[in-house]
């Protein structure tokens, strides 16, 4: 690791009701991969906005390159050479990649844009990069990872000296992590200081030097990566120990009854012949690789995909479910992997959207009875635990663990008895996790039955009681926690069947 590039020192930031920053230090070193951690709310994102200049902070010094610095806007960070990789994607898919890399600053030909130069510079910096895209290639035509990638070779074109990156493996695959990782590692070499923000303890062991953790908006600690442990870094990010021990045995009684029956199900190419049950108080995982067709299967049970065949049965009835209105009607709420867009309702309210599934019960005549929608809201901000200034408090401005809380207490307002939680843990930190975990237990316990799509194996064994595994749009077995293994997981995950 090289000389310090950068220190932040003191950084304080309020808004109101909120003491977001209390007195913050950071520090990047040239050529080094800083982890930047903490659960959500911790921040991290408000820090790194600071430092980009997109919030002004109230108190603290930045100093870079050996001067005391201030950006007024992210145009200015970037001009020194301070660039976000942001984990939500900022291209626009109907440009190409060229037009994308250097929209706002392109190169001209007189008044004309010069469409030819863009390609030749971006063909350059792919080069540099070792990047296999095509600069005339439409944006929209490319991988997630791909355009990943182009983001990255985005930050490199503004001479980038600190890269900060947020979240960027969250939507990529084995394969694309590992080249973001030679990419990263080969960023290293040139010099430039990263910061990496991510809840993936394995990715931090592997690809950082240092961590930096953050709780409640304090700076708690730095540590070197390879002197400390997982636990180590979990425990400065919750300031307790979490155990995260697989399952050994299901929780749900032999007798249980059945209350959920697929037959058969068939939906397209990616949901084929498909049969399982669900049995009350269980959580039945379902776990396979990305596109082995276990959220097809979810939203074909839940009416949101139209099925081409297959029976239903509810409680030993056989139920027709062409819509999510159907499903809900038949008991069985929906918890999307895509929470903001298909969950929760961001720019409404936490009351708002504890009683968006059954808002005829709040009803009063063309009213919404508001009294009882707060004393319904109040229940279960109260029941799980979430952390929100008040019911009024916008969903947007909650952390991602208790956004996913006001996604389950909709559906606990309708009174679900079948749960699908798909990817419940995506993009939440592993105290939030742990919590999200506790509730779905707790759920199970009081009769809730869960189905679980998960595509992280620690979750899938320490969660399910049964676990169906998938594999290219068909599943490849079936096995109960206490045989169950990462091993003869992936063996069926990978098993393809005629």
């Amino acid at each position: 690791m090289g000389d310090i590039i950068l220190t932040m020192k003191g950084i304080d930031k309020s808004f109101p009701g909120v003491h977001a920053l209390d007195h913050v230090d950071l520090e990047i070193r040239k050529g080094e991969v800083l982890a930047l951690m903490g659960e959500n709310g911790a921040g991290k994102s408000t820090l790194m906005k600071v430092l980009t200049g997109i919030y002004t902070k109230d108190s603290g010094t930045i100093t870079y390159e050996g001067k005391e610095v201030e950006f007024k806007n992210t145009r200015e960070a970037q001009d020194a050479g301070i660039v976000i990789v942001h984990q939500e994607l900022n291209m626009l898919g109907h440009l190409t990649v060229a037009q994308n890399l250097f929209i706002g600053r392109e190169f001209k030909r007189g008044i004309r844009i010069d469409d030819k130069k863009m390609n030749e510079e971006a063909k350059k910096l792919f080069d540099r990069l070792n990047i296999d895209i095509d600069p005339t290639e439409q944006m929209s035509n490319l991988t997630v990872g791909k355009q990943q990638m182009c983001e990255i070779a985005k930050a490199i074109s503004f001479d980038a000296k600190i890269i900060i990156f947020d979240e960027p493996s969250a939507a990529l695959t084995e394969s694309e992590i590992e080249e973001m990782f030679k990419i990263i590692r080969d960023l290293k070499k040139k010099d430039i200081g990263m910061v990496y923000i991510s809840h993936r303890m394995d990715e931090i062991k592997v690809i950082t030097d240092r961590v930096t953790v953050m709780r409640d908006g304090a700076y708690v600690g730095t540590i070197i990566t390879k002197d400390s442990t997982k636990e180590d870094i979990i425990n400065m990010m919750v300031g307790r120990v979490i155990y995260e021990d697989p399952k050994t045995e299901s929780a749900v009684p032999k007798d249980a009854p059945v209350v959920l029956k697929v037959e058969n199900l068939n939906a397209g190419k990616m949901v084929q012949n498909v049969s399982f049950e669900l049995r009350k108080g269980e959580i039945l995982g379902f776990s396979g690789l990305m596109g082995a067709g276990r959220t097809e299967t979810a939203r074909a049970l839940f009416g949101a995909d139209p099925k081409d065949s297959g029976d239903i049965y509810i409680n030993g009835k056989k139920v027709e479910i062409k819509s999510p209105e159907d499903a809900v009607k038949n008991g069985i709420g929906y918890l999307s992997e895509d929470r903001k867009r298909y969950g929760c309702v961001v720019q409404k309210t936490v009351a708002e959207n504890t009683t968006m599934a059954n808002l005829n019960d709040f009803a009063n005549g063309i009213f919404i009875d508001k009294k009882k929608e707060a004393e319904v809201a109040k229940k279960y901000v109260e029941a799980l635990d979430t952390k929100t200034p008040s019911i009024d408090q916008l969903v947007i401005n909650l952390s991602g663990g208790n956004q996913q809380k006001i996604v389950i207490a909709k559906w606990l307002t309708r009174d679900c008895q079948i749960l699908i939680f798909d990817e419940p843990t995506r993009g939440i930190d592993v105290g939030a996790k742990n919590e999200i975990y506790k509730l779905m237990n707790k759920l199970a316990s009081e009769g809730k039955s869960i189905i679980m799509i998960s595509s992280e194996m620690t979750e899938i064994l320490r969660m399910s009681d049964r676990i169906v595994v998938m594999c290219e749009g068909k599943k490849t077995g079936e096995i109960d926690i206490a045989e169950a293994t990462q091993e003869n997981i992936m063996n069926l995950a990978t098993r393809e069947i005629d």
